[in-house]
């Protein structure tokens, strides 16, 4: 009775071993893709501020209004003046006690487009 309580203990000891090193193999691995998605999140970031930068530089007001000036027989575009802006007080706003009595259907979704 004996030998078998030792034989069941050393497949138990085996069997925990085996466990701990593929768990072992598997927390590297995934440690591993931890450090790759890190640096490509890192590399993102990098990118992502170097696309602002560049954005702002090309949507600078003294650039655009210098295309607006360029294309100004294409897009008819005016360049804006102070006045053209209103103050919040100023803007309307709808009665507090609006009630809209029919609705307006503004999607196309299953409807066949008229040619």
């Amino acid at each position: 009775m004996r030998t078998l309580a030792y034989m069941m203990t050393i497949l138990a000891v085996f069997g925990l071993a085996f466990w701990a090193y593929r768990e072992n193999y598997a927390t590297q691995q995934v440690l591993k893709e931890t450090r790759v998605l890190r640096s490509d999140i890192a590399d993102a970031q990098v990118r992502l501020s170097v696309l602002r930068a560049e954005w702002a530089y090309l949507n600078r007001p003294d650039r655009l209004r210098d295309l607006a000036e360029l294309n100004f027989e294409r897009l008819g575009l005016l360049p804006l003046r102070p006045e053209q802006f209103g103050r919040v007080d100023e803007v309307s706003f709808p009665p507090s006690g609006l009630v809209i009595e029919e609705g307006v259907e503004v999607s196309s979704y299953g409807q066949e487009a008229d040619q």
